[in-house]
């Protein structure tokens, strides 16, 4: 092969001597290098799928995301006893990428600001709309029906806004989804009222308790632009699923690697030919997946190896970036994230992490001519020790 280096062709002809694990791991990488080669062409060339050309760039989306939030998480002294929390000031400038719709369904039902604060007697949100259960206040009056008209008014004032998601305050016997108390040893009877028609209405639904959390609310930002991209965007062929399925999958190796590892044989072996109910389903898949939250391990192994990944690429460091070894604070840990994301944008380079970023078009840049690799193909080895990988 003309144009490889001397150590490269040694190690073809197998002269390249072999002293402890590191040398096994060098060959190792080496011989791949190799391989590909000779399978597919040059490694910098755009891998394709049949006739589909894979694109490596960020997907970016130019209008905001709406996103309905309790109105008591975003000030609004709503609540029972008149008071609220602005859980969104933590966002920073950040706050401007979305719109916001406050709802708050016990105002709404007209039970007023202060008021008796009410509770789910009986059984669930769900049951409450079954007619196995009701809503009380304190002194006991069943308060069932107003609630419901409030609920509903709710949801339609989302469902208006074209809301994709739904900030909720959970322990709230009507927006809460997994508590309906907030009492520290009680959970409730959790969903809520509202929080029931929430999950029938498959909301990408975050808790306003995580806006307090920069990583965690990296992690759900990320992962709502996802959502909100994939579930809206039209799907038509096996190809354009592929297409698709290869701008989120490396999101969804690590939320979880072995279901995307299987959703990925699966693609593949489709036929030509595929019907709208297969395309239903997996689209059904993905979805449920992005809804679930990383871990902080796994969110700055995939820092660095997109790190790792942007150096190749551009043969330079980002000052700023920490390896995975470095002690530091969550805190930290997203404002690597968020550099590392804004750098790669700007640059060009395919940003794994987060596959889908919201700018707007005036403050987009100048085109710059993307990289054709993933950080999640060409340094699939680098998390590993040279033990593991020799």
């Amino acid at each position: 092969m003309a144009g490889l280096p001397d150590f490269v062709r040694k190690a073809e002809r197998g002269i390249l001597p072999y002293n402890g694990s590191l040398s096994r791991w060098i060959v190792h990488v080496i011989l791949k290098f190799i391989m590909t080669e000779r399978k597919e062409g040059p490694i910098l060339k755009e891998k394709s799928r049949g006739d589909l050309t894979m694109d490596k760039t960020n997907v970016i989306l130019h209008e905001r995301i709406t996103i309905g939030i309790s109105a008591c998480t975003m000030g609004s002294p709503v609540r029972y006893n008149a008071k609220g929390w602005d859980l969104t000031a933590g966002l920073g400038r950040e706050k401007s990428d979305f719109k916001w719709v406050p709802v708050c369904p016990e105002t709404m039902s007209g039970l007023g600001v202060p008021r008796d604060p009410i509770h789910l007697s009986g059984g669930t949100g769900k049951e409450v709309w079954s007619g196995l259960a009701i809503i009380k206040n304190r002194g006991g009056q069943d308060v069932t029906e107003d609630v419901k008209f409030g609920t509903l008014s709710c949801l339609e004032t989302l469902e208006r806004a074209k809301a994709t998601a739904f900030i909720y305050m959970d322990g709230s016997p009507t927006c809460g989804v997994y508590r309906t108390s907030l009492k520290k040893q009680k959970r409730g009877n959790p969903p809520g009222i509202f929080g029931t028609l929430l999950l029938d209405r498959e909301y990408f639904l975050i808790p306003a308790s995580d806006l307090q959390s920069p990583i965690r609310w990296w992690d759900w930002r990320r992962r709502l632009l996802a959502f909100h991209w994939f579930r809206s965007l039209p799907l038509e062929s096996k190809n354009s699923l592929y297409e698709a399925w290869y701008k989120l999958k490396f999101l969804c190796q690590e939320l979880d690697e072995p279901w995307a590892r299987e959703m990925g044989r699966r693609l593949a072996d489709l036929g030509k030919q595929v019907t709208a109910e297969d395309i239903a389903a997996i689209r059904g898949e993905i979805l449920e997946v992005l809804r679930r939250p990383s871990t902080t391990a796994k969110i700055t192994q995939m820092l660095w190896k997109n790190y790792s990944f942007y150096r190749k690429a551009k043969g330079k460091t980002v000052d700023g970036i920490n390896s995975p070894d470095f002690r530091r604070n969550v805190t930290t840990i997203a404002k690597e994230l968020t550099l590392m994301e804004r750098t790669a944008f700007e640059e060009g380079v395919f940003f794994a992490s987060s596959p889908v970023l919201y700018r707007e078009k005036r403050r987009m840049p100048k085109p710059v001519l993307p990289t054709t690799e993933s950080p999640a193909e060409e340094g699939a080895e680098e998390d590993q020790s040279p033990e593991e990988q020799a």
